[in-house]
């Protein structure tokens, strides 16, 4: 079974949940570059295991509750 290498976070307000997680595990987000909000997690140093991911604001109208899933096996 292939393991997960990325998940990807949605949220209405992204910024807080940037001071959230930050805060609680010490995360940290850089932004990239682009037309899209878009920033990407890093979870811990690079030498140890373990995932990073993404984070970006959640689609549709109000914030919506759109949900994407991507599985690659």
């Amino acid at each position: 079974m292939s393991r997960v290498v990325h998940f990807e976070i949605q949220a209405s307000q992204p910024q807080t949940l940037i001071d959230f997680y930050s805060g609680l595990f010490g995360w940290s987000f850089t932004k990239c570059e682009g037309p899209a909000e878009y920033w990407l997690v890093e979870t811990g140093p690079t030498d140890t295991p373990g995932i990073n991911g993404g984070l970006l604001p959640r689609p549709g109208p109000n914030g919506g509750d759109a949900t994407s899933q991507c599985l690659r096996m």
